[in-house]
């Protein structure tokens, strides 16, 4: 369908740097229902190194912008 977008997300992550199931959302839409759902769908197995505060892992929540672009036909510019 060659739909692009650009939204972001925000992710809670816990201690352990995972992705906390169900706790995200859409903090801005693409304004394509389908691409929003992929995002999230996406983002439950996303892993990331712990925060740190004075030293010891903590859980936190943080905007991740995201950005879908249709495949570009070979040959073409962008």
């Amino acid at each position: 369908q060659r739909i692009e977008g650009r939204f972001l997300l925000r992710l809670y992550v816990d201690s352990t740097g995972a992705v906390m199931p169900d706790s995200n959302f859409v903090a801005e839409s693409s304004g394509y229902p389908a691409l929003d759902s992929a995002a999230l769908a996406g983002a439950r197995g996303l892993r990331f190194s712990p925060a740190l505060h004075r030293g010891r892992p903590v859980a936190l929540s943080f905007l991740q912008p995201i950005l879908f672009r249709a495949p570009r036909a070979r040959g073409t510019t962008p």
